[in-house]
């Protein structure tokens, strides 16, 4: 049944399986199909890379191979395993709070009245490097004059990849809280947003920043 069409969702392998006489819960659906070794996410959607951004990810990696987790492939990346997509679907901003849209402006006010008292907080007078990725906001020269204004590094970084980036399991971890939380309302939908962050532990934010030289490797491993 998996082989037949990989992007299926579990609902839809668990309804057919079913069909052919087969009671099973969607747990047992995706425990079965993980021990049968197709480690392809159901559905699992890739950013769709053109041959320069190919190239500046290799760039990217190649001149990152050496750095340190101070600093800074299986089945399931297979290119059949793999659906393609496009950027920019409609979505919203978070940084701890929710927001319609965010523009350059209103980025750096972001950066201004936020991240700048979590760098003093985590950093001191220490140098830090700051990351974010090529989003139009981020990417605005007014933006890129605030940084340089205010004498912080900006890590370099290639576009449609936010596979390097670990903050986007982090968000994964707060996505699937949220799933188990079924907020109703907009508080309880905040209220849920702050409680599962919260959670997140030292331990876990320290083993996705150590998981940056395993990414990097297998940048370069697949050309």
């Amino acid at each position: 049944i998996v082989e037949k069409d990989r992007f299926q969702t579990l609902g839809d392998l668990r309804k057919q399986w079913t069909e052919s006489g087969v009671e099973t819960s969607r747990a047992t659906v995706y425990r079965r199909v993980q021990e049968l070794g197709y480690r392809c996410r159901i559905p699992q959607v890739k950013p769709l890379l053109n041959q320069k951004q190919r190239q500046k990810r290799l760039a990217w990696a190649t001149e990152k191979q050496h750095w340190t987790v101070a600093q800074k492939t299986r089945e399931r990346e297979m290119p059949k395993c793999l659906k393609s997509s496009v950027k920019y679907p409609q979505s919203v901003m978070v940084w701890g709070a929710m927001s319609a849209a965010v523009n350059a402006a209103s980025y750096q006010e972001i950066l201004e009245h936020f991240m700048l008292p979590s760098a003093e907080k985590l950093y001191g007078d220490e140098d830090f490097i700051f990351q974010h990725d090529l989003a139009p906001a981020h990417s605005a020269k007014t933006t890129g004059k605030w940084f340089t204004d205010h004498g912080i590094t900006v890590l370099n970084w290639p576009a449609n990849s936010p596979d390097l980036n670990p903050i986007e399991n982090l968000w994964d971890i707060v996505k699937r809280k949220l799933r188990d939380a079924r907020p109703n309302t907009l508080d309880e939908l905040k209220a849920a947003i702050e409680a599962s962050w919260a959670s997140i532990t030292p331990q876990q934010c320290h083993r996705l920043i150590a998981s940056m030289p395993r990414r990097i490797e297998a940048v370069i491993s697949a050309k």
